[in-house]
Formats: C-alpha cells, structure tokens, sequence
C-alpha cells in the first residue's frame, strides 16, 4: 500500500469526506441530493473565502469538531461492531472478568478493523481524497466515491432479510440494485447484520468452552465435592486449550476472514 504523507490539511479532507459519506453516496442520485450538496461546497467556499486555504486555527477547529463524529462512524460504518462484540464473548468464554483488559480488546478491535478496511481506504484516497487534493475533482465528487466504496462495502455484508425489513419500515421500494438504496436504509440494516453475524460467531466460540464447563460440573458433582466452584477448576482446561489451538491467531484470522468478498 502505498504510503500516504500525512498533515493537517489531508487530516481535514480525510475527515470531511469520510463524514460527509454516511450524508452523500448514493443518495446523491435523488431529487434533493444536488441542492443539499450544492449547498454544503456553497458553505464550505465562504467559510474558506471563495477557495482560500483555511487557517490553521479554524483549520484545527475544524477537525477537533468532526472528530467528535468519528466514533459513530467507525463503530457504525465498518467492521469493528462485529469484531468487539465477538473478541468480548471470547473473553467471557473463557471465564476472564477483566484479561484482556477494555483497552487491549478495544485496540485490537480497531487494528483490525483497519486490516479489515485497508482496501476501502485505499479505493477512497486513489478515487476521491487524492484527485480532490490535486483540485482533479469537486468537493461533492469527491463525497460522492467515498460514500459508494463505502455504500458497497456495507452491501457486501448485510443481509437481504435485514435489507428488506428496513425497506419496508420506511416503505421503500423499487430499487433496482443495491447502489440504489440510500444510506438510511443500508446502515441500520448493516449494523443489523453485523449484530446477527456477531453473535453467531460468538456461539460458535462459546460451544466449546461451555463443554468444559459442563463436564468439569458434573465431574465435581460425582465426587461431591458441590462446594468448590467449577469455574475454579474449568478455567485452567479452558486456557489450555485456548493455547493448544492457538486460540488468538484462529479468532483473529476467522474474523478477517468473514469479511471477505
């Protein structure tokens, strides 16, 4: 992947189309779409007057705002909904209360996420950040590829049961193909999805370790000793397991892997 010189300005771009995605895409395509777009480069050219590069502290106050939008965007938008949700059933399934601590499943979470993205961010800084930065392109081009790689991402893993139950809550229909369907519709169904296949994947993991516990309760049981706590006893099993499988290489992999095309 190529390397990409990063600095305050390609930070603000980045950010900018990025957010403005989840708003464009697709959507663009509809009646209200070019007003609103039209409007939003209309803002932007007399906040920055008429084309004049920012200053860096509006420059920076600019970017400290759209960062507080960003969270939704990543656990929203891409894959890291499913990859917390399964690495936190993991760590239940192995009886561990606080290892790996928040921090560490949240960072690994967001790590891969990234591995998991890589592709799509690459498709948006060849297609939309890197034009737009060269003046190839308009702000609402550039918001415009940004949000189909990410439209088409999304696509990818939803469900067309989920698709159709959001359709017909906002009583749409008629689409023609997936492009079509707005950002309104594709998130809450791709984030449905993500939720379904999470917790699928969670069971999948959870069998195994659920067995041990099982068999070590009714072990304790025969020997009457219903005083000692099974999960004192399961958890050693568990962890060696876990280690003999190479437990972490197999999740983090597997994970990566339902994300394939």
């Amino acid at each position: 992947m190529r390397k990409m010189q990063i600095n305050l300005k390609t930070i603000w771009i980045i950010v900018t189309i990025i957010a403005s995605a989840f708003i464009a895409g697709p959507a663009l395509a509809q009646d209200a779409a070019p007003g609103a777009s039209a409007a939003l480069e209309r803002a932007l050219d007399d906040v920055s007057g008429d084309g004049q590069p920012l200053s860096t502290t509006l420059q920076i106050l600019i970017v400290m705002g759209l960062l507080t939008i960003l969270p939704s965007i990543v656990l929203m938008m891409t894959s890291f909904t499913r990859i917390i949700i399964v690495l936190s059933i993991l760590r239940h399934a192995l009886g561990l209360q606080q290892t790996p601590p928040n921090q560490v499943l949240i960072g690994l979470s967001l790590f891969l996420s990234l591995f998991v993205m890589a592709p799509s961010i690459e498709k948006i800084n060849e297609q939309a950040i890197t034009p737009y930065s060269a003046d190839e392109i308009t702000l609402t081009e550039a918001i415009d590829r940004s949000g189909k790689v990410m439209h088409k991402f999304m696509a990818k893993q939803t469900r067309q049961s989920d698709l159709r139950l959001f359709m017909d809550l906002a009583n749409e229909d008629g689409f023609e193909s997936t492009e079509d369907i707005p950002f309104s519709i594709m998130l809450p169904a791709f984030v449905t999805s993500e939720l379904k296949t999470a917790f699928q994947i969670g069971f999948l993991i959870f069998l195994p370790f659920l067995i041990i516990d099982l068999v070590v309760a009714a072990v304790l049981m025969s020997l009457g000793m219903m005083m000692l706590s099974p999960v004192i006893i399961s958890m050693p099993f568990k962890l060696l397991l876990f280690v003999l499988v190479d437990g972490w290489a197999l999740t983090m992999g597997s994970l990566a892997a339902s994300f394939a095309s």
